[in-house]
Formats: structure tokens, C-alpha cells, sequence
């Protein structure tokens, strides 16, 4: 067996090797697509020489050799297609063996990326991620049920795919269902990535069945009574990352009274404006994910101090906190200086990514008019500040950047 899992899918992220998971999932193909045309000339010329002496079954067996089981990540597009595809057909009787762990097709087609799924050894894969295929709900709903064959399967993505559900017509309506139920089929899932999906209103669709009757749970309050929505999903999403994907307040309601809620260690609302109707549903949502939540993405969301200032508390409250993402955000040096103070009592946080301070910009004219550039010396200014807080405070584990490069989202798999 050969591991070679957990490489980089960029040319930025390379190992020192040089090796990324696109680079390696050329390299792979073509190895076992070579592998297994010289197995095939080499079994024609011992078969030949052993025609006569034991018989053709004794001689067929002496030509299997042991072979190589290669884990890997695959990372396929228009380049590298026909190769893998070919060398995934190559089957078990090939000396290299693919085994993929998790699967990224970009820029494909539907039929393409269920040609390569149906060529995958299902015992192994635990994550599947499509990007840049313009797929469309079409697309979607023809795919999902060549994915129930992987038991193992606990995260799957579908980003900037095309999938549109604002305004359902009766047909769409159908497919939307039927795709919720093929989510359904999958009964390892816990990570779902929908990101630039246009599901405004939509949500309660994906997530919820309404052939299932909810489950009651009584309040222990007077004369109240909760609903919580039943699922199709057969266990609550642990991650649920839905950045720009033009939520309504429904939307958040919705997910906030979900069985998805409490269960939540990773969420990505990123790209939607908190400003202003969203807030309130945003703060309800995490306070019924702050028990479990450990990563928080929130970056362009439109907000200001006085949008930061009404979430604190809620904030506080996630007291699991690792990762707090506010790039992009139109935040002051001074309310950042607050966040700073009060979310050092959270224990486990490590890295804030934070938006440059709207203090640390000035006018500049430009050739198209007047623009605003960051002061390089007012940011150092305040960088220097935050770097002052967490020397006296002794939390030198927890790290404040403005460069949401350096310090990237956390996987799931590694929450």
C-alpha cells in the first residue's frame, strides 16, 4: 500500500517534492495506465512460453501479480480527464490500484463526473467536491444518486455550480425534492458546502422533508411548544458552509429551529449583508449553535461596530471557539480593540482573521477619481496595538491577522 493522501490541490500549496494534487493525479494516471499496458504485453509473452506445460489455467494464475493499493486525492478538469478516466477503467487486475479518499472535479461535465464516480473503488472515499461545473439543478439531481454507493462518504461540496433555486416552478419544485431525498441516501454525510447556490427562501427545501412529520418537543415554559423540522439527511450536518448564497431571513429561521443547529462545529455565512434584517436571525442561529460551534465564518458581510456590538454577547457565548473569520467587514480600530479584549476569555480560540480598520484607510486620487488606500503607517499603528494586547494578556496561542491567506479555513476532517 501507498499513501499518498493530504497533498495541496494548488500550485502555491506544493510539497517539496513539487508534487499537488493535481500534479499527482496526472502522474498517478499515466503510471497505471502504463503499468497496466506493460502487465498485458508481458502476460501475452509468458503466455505463449507456458502454452503446453501445465495448462492455461495454471498459467493464467502465475501472471496475477500482487499489485499496489495507491491512496490518494484526486483532482480532475478538462486536462486531465481522459487520463484518469482511463486509468480508473483499468480495474482491479491493474498493478496500481487507485483508491481515491476524496474527489475534486472542476470545469466537467455531469456525465463526466459520473463516469469517473462509477469507476471508484467505493470503500474509501470520504469526500466529494465539484466546482466551476456549471451544473445546475439538472446537473445536481443527475449526479447525487451515483453517490449513495460510498458508505463512507461524510462531506460533499458543490460550489459555483449554478444551482439556482430562487423562483421554483412546479418541474424545479420536483427536482429540488428529489434532490433532497438523494442527500437523504447518504447516510455518512455531515459536511455540506453549497457556497454561491442562489437559495434565497429556498433552505427549508434542501434540509427539510415535509413527508416527515417534525418532532415535538415541549418547552418548559407555559403553553409553549417547539417544532424542530424534521430531515432528510439521516444524521444533523456538523458543517454547513452557505457563503453568498443570497439567504433571506426565512432562510436563518428556518436553520436556527433545524436539527442541523445544535450540531454545528463549522459555519460559513459569508457574503451575506448583516446589517441590517439578518442580524437578529444571525444572533438567534448562534445561540443555538454556541455550544457546538468551533469554526465561524462572517467575512463580507456588510457589517459595522454597531453590527459587531449586538452579536458580541452571542459571540462570547461560543465558548468553543477556534476560528472567527470577519474579513472584509467595515470595522474600526477601536471595535476591534473590544473584540480583542472580551474574546480572550474564549479559551480555544487561535485564530481571528480580522477586516483592515476603516480608521486605516485614506483618500487617494486616482487617474477614475478619488479611492481610498490603506495608511500603511496608521495599520502598523494598530497592528502593533493588538500585538500589545496579547503579549500582556499571555495569549500568544492566539493569533490576529488582516491576510486571510496565511491562515485558511479549518478542514472538517481536522475539527
Amino acid at each position: 500500500m501507498l499513501d499518498m493522501t493530504g497533498l495541496s490541490d494548488s500550485v502555491a500549496g506544493r510539497t517539496t517534492t513539487g508534487l499537488s494534487v493535481w500534479s499527482s493525479t496526472k502522474a498517478l494516471a499515466k503510471a497505471c495506465v502504463k503499468a497496466s499496458k506493460q502487465q498485458r504485453e508481458f502476460q501475452k509473452r509468458r503466455s505463449k512460453r507456458h502454452k503446453g506445460r501445465s495448462g492455461a489455467a495454471t498459467a493464467a494464475a502465475a501472471l496475477q501479480p500482487a499489485g499496489v493499493d495507491v491512496h490518494t486525492d484526486l483532482f480532475v478538469d478538462r486536462r486531465t480527464y481522459r487520463i484518469l478516466r482511463d486509468a480508473l477503467q483499468t480495474g482491479a487486475a491493474s498493478p496500481l490500484r487507485l483508491k481515491c479518499r476524496e474527489f475534486k472535479a472542476v470545469d466537467i461535465s455531469a456525465s463526466e463526473i459520473v463516469t469517473l464516480l462509477e469507476s471508484l473503488d467505493p470503500s474509501c472515499l470520504r469526500r466529494v467536491e465539484l466546482c466551476f461545473n456549471n451544473l445546475g439543478l439538472n446537473g445536481l439531481s443527475v449526479i447525487l444518486p451515483h453517490l449513495s454507493r460510498f458508505p463512507e462518504l461524510r462531506s460533499l461540496k458543490v460550489r459555483y455550480s449554478n444551482v439556482d433555486v430562487r423562483h421554483l416552478m412546479p418541474k424545479s419544485a420536483m427536482r429540488i425534492r428529489s434532490v433532497a431525498r438523494q442527500l437523504g441516501m447518504l447516510p455518512s454525510l455531515r459536511e455540506l458546502n453549497l457556497g454561491s447556490s442562489q437559495l434565497s427562501g429556498n433552505l427549508r427545501q434542501i434540509l427539510w422533508n415535509p413527508d416527515i412529520p417534525s418532532f415535538h418537543q415541549s418547552s418548559p415554559g407555559p403553553h409553549i411548544s417547539l417544532f424542530t423540522p424534521a430531515s432528510d439527511l439521516q444524521a444533523p450536518l456538523e458543517s454547513l458552509e452557505l457563503a453568498f448564497c443570497s439567504l433571506v431571513p426565512a432562510d436563518l429561521a428556518f436553520l436556527s429551529q433545524s436539527i442541523h443547529a445544535p450540531a454545528l462545529k463549522k459555519l460559513d455565512l459569508s457574503g451575506h449583508d448583516f446589517s441590517q434584517g439578518l442580524l437578529e436571525p444571525l444572533r438567534l442561529l448562534l445561540e443555538e449553535t454556541s455550544a457546538s460551534l468551533l469554526h465561524l465564518d462572517l467575512m463580507d458581510c456588510y457589517m459595522d461596530d454597531s453590527n459587531l456590538e449586538v452579536l458580541l454577547p452571542t459571540l462570547l457565548r461560543c465558548s468553543r471557539l477556534r476560528f472567527l473569520g470577519l474579513y472584509g467587514n467595515s470595522l474600526s480600530t477601536a471595535a476591534l480593540k473590544d473584540l480583542l479584549q472580551k474574546t480572550l476569555e474564549l479559551p480555544d480560540l487561535h485564530v481571528v482573521v480580522y477586516p483592515v480598520p476603516e480608521d486605516c484607510y485614506k483618500p487617494d486620487q486616482q487617474e477614475s477619481g478619488w479611492d481610498f488606500v490603506v495608511d500603511k503607517e496608521l495599520l502598523t499603528a494598530a497592528t502593533a496595538e493588538f500585538s500589545q494586547i496579547l503579549e500582556n494578556s499571555g495569549r500568544t496561542d492566539l493569533v490576529w491577522t488582516y491576510n486571510p491567506c496565511v491562515h485558511g479555513a479549518l478542514d472538517y476532517f481536522s475539527l
